[in-house]
């Protein structure tokens, strides 16, 4: 009997997979092959097989019968549809949250708000990328907003609705499509708003922000073009 592979193991090659995929290393409707992952990131077969279960039960990844997996394909329906029910949960977080939040949840908003105002959008070193530290943060930031949240379920649908959404934000940046976007006008006011405990601007804002980021990409043609090469 093949001895199972350590948790560690596992969630080593779990985060490198997904990180190959959220930084579109790895292209959506690409196939994977999981020897030449074993060979490249230097995990085992057990490992990666693990790995790449847990990111299909995420949707990052798609199994195939008897043809082995794939990054998940991208189209227009479906970032409509995640958008959609993202603005939903993320309203149901940030109403709990300001309902239950204190003092030190206001001022985790503000210092990581403080933050990522200071963080270039892109890489200095790779301007055809996402700054991995402004990506990082602008998630934490995120985070802070519904940190107060009560419910652990819907924080956790919340979490794989932004993973999903983070992709496509991903694709489009090599275009350069927010230039002329005021991320951190947005960010303040929705940051303003939730501190504010103002409950119809907050989920207004939220909303418009998901929505904002939604037409940006589509208008971009990204993702026809991904969607007419996996055709």
């Amino acid at each position: 009997m093949p001895k199972p592979q350590s948790g560690s193991l596992t969630a080593e090659a779990y985060h490198r997979i997904q990180a190959e995929i959220m930084a579109c290393r790895l292209l959506p409707g690409q196939k994977l092959i999981i020897a030449d992952l074993c060979a490249g990131f230097g995990f085992s077969l057990g490992a990666v097989r693990e790995a790449l279960s847990r990111l299909t039960a995420e949707g990052l990844v798609a199994a195939e019968p008897r043809k082995g997996f794939r990054v998940a394909a991208i189209a227009e329906a479906e970032l409509e549809d995640i958008t959609a029910v993202r603005a939903t949960i993320e309203g149901l977080c940030l109403a709990d949250a300001m309902a239950h939040g204190d003092l030190k949840w206001e001022a985790a908003i503000v210092a990581t708000l403080f933050e990522l105002n200071r963080l270039p959008l892109h890489d200095p070193a790779d301007p055809d990328s996402l700054d991995p530290t402004w990506a990082e943060t602008h998630k934490r930031f995120h985070e802070a907003l519904v940190a107060s949240c009560t419910s652990p379920w819907l924080l956790k649908l919340r979490g794989t609705l932004y993973q999903q959404s983070e992709r496509y934000r991903r694709i489009s940046v090599p275009l350069d499509l927010e230039k002329n976007r005021d991320l951190c006008g947005e960010h303040q006011a929705l940051a303003d708003a939730v501190i504010a405990r103002d409950n119809p601007r907050a989920l207004a804002l939220m909303r418009e922000h998901l929505a904002h980021t939604t037409r940006i990409i589509i208008a971009s043609g990204v993702v026809k073009r991904h969607e007419g090469e996996a055709a």
